[in-house]
Order: structure tokens, then sequence, then C-alpha cells
């Protein structure tokens, strides 16, 4: 549908990987000239896009910009499985894309930041569904925290004609087990509670030996090691296992 001139324009906004540097021109563009900027967060917490861009939030060139943050009414408190997960986190978009709907009917611009790249696991895409079809929107892609993580582990994943398999920890451990031997690299995200049955996972698929856990990267606390050499349980949210592939000759 065509949307009114006089509406402003969403824009979903990738920030990147966690280290500021590694946001795009175009991101930092748009954050400092919306009227709204607009980001996620755990309830008392700094939201994690918007620490990113941090030194880009604020004046907008011709004021101080707008800043609304959306706070999760639960994180991992709820399994996604629970039928309240659905429920209350759909009430929880419903009213985010309501009151950024308010600001861009009266014509300002909103940026609205997403960790990584909006499109992959990012909340901002069920704001996007719900605004799409009423208001103009832009989607600023941004370096995904899996690119990030295997280029500071200095480990390239995939060649020739190897597949790349990007993995939910969420998945049943049988299921991961099975994806993991039928693909030659692997991304699993996702892992906070889920690091035991991922870690089972590995071996179980013989790839264990293989696989590397990033934490942070990018960022400042990152860390960098085999799987086999974990330490730790559960794992935060800024963190994967990479499972290169390249076996083969080339």
């Amino acid at each position: 549908m065509t949307q009114p001139n006089a509406t402003g324009t969403l824009f979903v906004t990738g920030v990147g990987p966690g280290d500021p540097e590694l946001m795009t021109l175009k991101s930092v563009r748009v954050i400092q000239q919306s009227a709204v900027v607009a980001s996620f967060c755990k309830r008392g917490r700094p939201g994690h896009a918007r620490s990113i861009a941090l030194a880009h939030v604020g004046s907008n060139g011709s004021g101080q910009s707008r800043e609304i943050r959306f706070e999760y009414p639960f994180t991992v408190e709820v399994d996604v499985g629970n039928p309240r997960y659905l429920a209350e986190m759909g009430n929880f978009y419903e009213a985010c894309a309501a009151e950024l709907a308010a600001c861009l009917a009266q014509g300002d611009d909103v940026a609205l930041l997403c960790e990584g790249d909006p499109f992959f696991y990012g909340s901002a895409m069920y704001l996007f569904d719900r605004l799409r079809s009423e208001f103009r929107t832009e989607i600023i892609p941004g370096i995904t925290g899996m690119s990030g993580a295997w280029s500071r582990a200095a480990s390239p994943m995939v060649h020739g004609d190897d597949v790349l398999t990007v993995l939910p920890g969420t998945l049943p451990e049988d299921e991961l087990v099975a994806r993991l031997q039928t693909s030659e690299a692997c991304v699993i995200m996702k892992l906070g509670r889920n690091l035991p049955k991922i870690r089972a996972a590995l071996a179980r698929a013989g790839v264990a030996e293989r696989a590397i856990y990033v934490e942070r990267g990018t960022m400042a606390e990152e860390i960098i090691v085999p799987i086999v050499a974990l330490d730790r349980s559960p794992a935060p949210y800024f963190a994967l296992v990479l499972v290169p592939g390249r076996q083969g000759a080339r």
C-alpha cells in the first residue's frame, strides 16, 4: 500500500556484533538523523544495541532525539514452548508497535536498533511485521554476531560446496545431533541453559574436537576457547558455538 508522505520512516537498524567500530556508516547516519531512537532491553538493564550505538544517540541535528526503551516482560524465565510465552510476547510486541506507530504518524523518523542484523533472530523484525503495511520502512543490515565471532576466532568456516547450518540450541538433543552430522559447518545460537545439551550433542555427533565457543565476540570481554576446554554453564546472551567446515582438500 502507499503510505502518506506526512508520516515518518521506520529504519530497522542493525548495529553489528558488539564492537561499535563495526557499525555501518549508514547505520550511524540514520541513528544520528532520526527524531526517535528505540531499542529493546532487559528490565533494569541497559540494552545491548543501545550500548553499541551509545556514541551516536543524542542530537539529531535539529534538536535532541527522543529515546524509547522497550523492556521485555521476560527473557529466559519462561520457556518458548509455554503458551504464556507466545501470548505475553505477542502483547508486548503489539504495544511496542503501537508506540512507534504514534511517532511515525506524527511525522517522526524512527531508528529501531537491533544487535547484529535485524532479520537474523532479531526482535526488531516483529515490529517491522506489524508496521510495514502502514508506514514506510527501510532495513539497515548489520554484521551478524556469527560473522564477528568467526572473524575474531580466525576460523574460516566454509569453502567449495560446504553447507553451513545455523542451529538454535533450543532444539532437542537428538535433532541437534542429526543436523550436526549432515552439515559440513554449523553455528549454534541461543546457548544459555542449553549449553550442557549442546556439548553432549557435539560429542555424540563427533565434532566436539573442532568446535569453538565464542562469548561476546568483538567486545572487550571476549572469550574464545575450544568447547572441550570450556568450564562454564550457563552461557550468557552473547555466546555461540562455531563448528568450522573446510575439512576437504582445496
